[in-house]
């Protein structure tokens, strides 16, 4: 690929060394060097390219790192991190040891805020604001948001907080009507009459080209806002106390500088609405944003015919709800702006009715749930693992407390990835364990997810949590028939006589791989599926402490609040001797990487599980 300009660029500085007439033969080279770059090795495409004219145009404008730019989410900054001197390491991006998919604080100066979740960066930037004007510094904030962020719940309150505290401010609501899946509500409805109003773009475009020296700013800025209210209702944002602009061609690089160059010293919150196209400049991710969201890295000389055909969670998941759902017209699904992510896209089109996607509002989503709970409906709540940390309080407060049957299918429990830290699901088995009445489960491979749904959908108590890994299901047959599994029962899975080896979902294979390894060393281990974290199996355990001196206990979840420290603390409560090794995710944030590198970094690899178990019952 020939470069002209990004090679010379390593810094926003050198950005600025161009004229503006540069700048879209810029954005172009940038477009097409993401979409090479990421083509090759997989990554976030269609959300970036969507952004290209948008980053080029607020980096040739402010002077970053001293102006503050804060993106929402951060998975549609690779332009950013191009024009802020990573465009030789683009290609290590989601790598193991690479540059981070999302902005990272510890990667770059220029990343201003973390964030792997969506609906935080108005917040982020108030903080900022705020204290800028407390330390009596001078520079500016922006914070972008896109549209489907703008459908949590967090986005809402900061712009109610930023429209009373009234700080220099500017929020660049990027809207291209896509989060993952297509956006949904009425704020979606909302942004879409202001953006296509002919008449009240038409006027806005003439006023626009009046010269400022007949009518004065005053007055022009007058007339726009008489033809407004004429046209349309204020919008939400100048009843919030913001001054609004726009909406404006996102894909106008010029545009955009000379739109920012007017706005950027503008006193107290501004937003800047610009419109743009998810996947834009690359034909095949323009029509298809979903799919090219994410693309996957090509592989070469792959052997496809090594690929089991089995499928992966999240697909045997989407399936088994369906099932369900013909058999029983009282259960429903809910899901925050991950349709295709937890494999309910089947599921959305046979029973649309029963199927709600609430946008990116996972505390909403949760007690919503238990509103369809109450009125007698069977609510099947799916959302990753990390996400549902943001409908916490809901979880406890509107579900626990009322005992209310509400089921919560956890995706990507565990090491998810390339994603890292912000989307590794590490923490669930903890957060869940210790809700009182909550059932934590955690199924060894797809058969037994059939069977823990056809159990939760049975309990009628209170709330059911099922967690699974973003990996294969090791085994599935949609012709078996469900079974419904007694609350709190383990399955012994093979007999031993000198270690009982106590697994939790994706550890059970793992499990069975240590007791086959350390057979040749004559050492038989007993390998348990701890399917049902709590309750526990008590009867199991009691008979335990007789026949094992030596305890282990396996999961992919951290070890502070895990399903080891449960054991440990039964244990405790028995006043038992038995010696126990606790074996999960250590305590520190995983960064980025291949799955399967990340288990071995952290020794949940079959191979170091099974040096660990031998140095334990050695000694």
């Amino acid at each position: 690929m020939d470069l002209k300009y990004l090679p010379n660029i390593n810094s926003p500085k050198d950005l600025k060394n161009y004229s503006k007439k540069d700048l879209k033969p810029i954005s172009d080279e940038l477009r097409e060097y993401i979409t090479s770059t990421v083509n090759k090795i997989g990554g976030h495409l269609a959300s970036t390219l969507g952004v290209v004219e948008l980053t080029t145009a607020l980096h040739y404008v402010y002077n970053a790192p001293k102006d503050k730019i804060i993106w929402d989410t951060g998975h549609q900054a690779y332009a950013h991190k191009v024009l802020t001197g990573r465009f030789s390491s683009l290609e290590t991006i989601r790598k193991y040891k690479g540059l981070s998919g999302f902005l990272k604080r510890s990667e770059s100066e220029y990343d201003v805020f973390g964030a792997g979740h969506a609906s935080t960066s108005i917040s982020a930037g108030l903080g900022i604001a705020s204290s800028r004007d407390l330390n009596n510094e001078n520079f500016k904030v922006i914070s972008i948001i896109g549209d489907g962020a703008l459908t949590g719940g967090l986005a809402y309150e900061a712009l109610n907080n930023a429209g009373n505290e009234r700080k220099q401010l500017l929020v660049i609501l990027n809207d291209n009507q896509m989060s993952i899946s297509p956006n949904v509500g009425a704020m979606r409805n909302y942004l879409m009459k202001i953006s296509t109003n002919k008449y009240y773009n038409y006027i806005r475009k003439k006023i626009s080209t009046l010269p400022d020296i007949a009518y004065g700013k005053t007055l022009l800025r007058r007339i726009e806002s008489s033809v407004k209210n004429f046209l349309l209702p204020r919008t939400v944002f100048e009843d919030l106390g913001f001054r609004y602009f726009g909406p404006v061609d996102g894909h106008d690089v010029n545009l955009l500088v000379n739109t920012l160059e007017k706005i950027k010293d503008l006193p107290g919150p501004v937003v800047l609405h610009t419109v743009t196209k998810k996947g834009k400049g690359i034909d095949y991710a323009e029509q298809d944003p979903i799919k090219y969201h994410g693309v996957k890295a090509k592989k070469i000389g792959e052997d496809k015919t090594l690929v089991q055909d089995v499928p992966i969670f999240q697909n045997v998941f989407g399936s088994l709800c369906c099932s369900l759902a013909n058999e029983n017209e009282k259960i429903v699904c809910i899901t925050a702006a991950m349709r295709e992510g937890t494999g309910l896209v089947k599921f959305s089109k046979e029973f649309p009715d029963r199927y709600f996607d609430v946008g990116i509002a996972e505390a909403h989503g949760v007690t919503f749930a238990a509103g369809l709970s109450i009125n007698g409906n069977i609510p099947i709540v799916a959302i990753y693992s990390t996400f549902l940390q943001r409908g916490y309080d809901q979880i406890v407060h509107d579900i626990a407390i009322q005992k209310l049957p509400v089921i919560f299918c956890l995706d990507r429990s565990g090491l998810v990835g390339e994603d890292g830290s912000t989307h590794h699901g590490a923490l669930d088995i903890a957060y869940m364990r210790c809700i009182q009445g909550m059932i934590v489960t955690a199924p060894k491979d797809g058969n037994e997810l059939k069977n823990l749904l056809y159990t939760a959908i049975n309990h009628n108590s209170g709330p059911f949590s099922i967690r699974y890994p973003k990996d294969s299901s090791i085994a599935f047959d949609k012709e078996i028939p469900g079974e419904n599994i007694p609350i709190g029962s383990w399955e012994v899975i093979k007999k031993g006589t000198d270690v009982t080896l106590l697994a939790v979902g994706s550890m059970v294979d793992k499990a069975l791989y240590v007791a086959n390894k350390l057979k040749s060393n004559n050492i038989h281990c007993e390998v348990v599926n701890c399917r049902f974290i709590k309750p526990m199996d008590e009867k199991y355990l009691n008979e335990s402490l007789r026949n094992f001196s030596k305890i282990v206990t396996l999961e992919e979840g951290v070890l502070d609040g895990g399903f080891g420290e449960g054991v440990s603390g039964w244990l405790s409560s028995m006043k038992a001797k038995n010696d126990l090794l606790r074996i999960g995710l250590p305590n520190n944030f995983v960064e980025h990487g291949p799955r399967k590198v990340l288990l071995e970094e952290v020794g949940l690899d079959s191979e170091s599980l099974s040096k660990k178990v031998l140095s334990f019952i050695s000694n």
